[in-house]
């Protein structure tokens, strides 16, 4: 073999060596939400505001982390029980579920379609909300960071009862009404 046949061979296992450990580094891998994530849907009445909050949503996410950078969001999905979103009154959790259909529809899912970043700690989602049985696509704008286990995503969404065909609660034979707008919050933390 002559010197520059060697050298040229040298050269590209450097090549697939570097190109292997590159890719090895920044590698896609499955995350799964943990306990500490939180969701919440806030709204207001002609009683008063009120929140609804649960932390027992699950969830899995597939991410590249780059030298502690999120580069990509391949797929991201998230399931919570309709019933554990709770507020400090259980007769305001009946009618939340009566209007959520929770006797039919137990979950509320949401699904990523597509992400797009917008700087290192802001990401655009489209992805599809199901509540009571009803999906509707949604973009949302998340603030993202990369943590020492993966990753935490923050965000919300403004949605109303009847993108979602359900009718805003009543109470009290109709003397108090619960407003059209809703704000979807959640805090999620996805680790290895």
């Amino acid at each position: 073999m002559t010197k520059m046949k060697t050298n040229k061979i040298k050269l590209i296992a450097v090549v697939f060596a570097i190109f292997g450990i590159t890719s090895f580094a920044s590698a896609q891998k499955s995350y799964t939400l943990d306990s500490k994530s939180t969701f919440s849907v806030a709204g207001t009445s002609t009683l008063h505001d009120w929140e609804m909050k649960s932390a027992s949503g699950t969830g899995t996410a597939n991410l590249t982390i780059a030298n502690s950078k999120l580069t990509e969001i391949e797929s991201l999905s998230v399931t919570l029980l309709a019933e554990s979103v709770k507020s400090e009154k259980k007769s305001m959790d009946k009618v939340a579920y009566e209007t959520l259909k929770t006797d039919k529809n137990k979950n509320i899912k949401y699904v990523l379609k597509s992400a797009e970043k917008v700087n290192e700690t802001t990401w655009e989602l489209n992805g599809t909300y199901t509540i009571a049985g009803v999906s509707k696509a949604y973009k949302t704008t998340v603030k993202t960071t990369v943590t020492k286990d993966g990753l935490n995503l923050q965000g919300s969404n403004k949605i109303t009862f009847t993108d979602f065909g359900m009718k805003s609660p009543t109470a009290m034979l109709g003397t108090i009404k619960t407003g059209q707008d809703l704000t979807i919050k959640f805090n999620l933390n996805f680790n290895l």
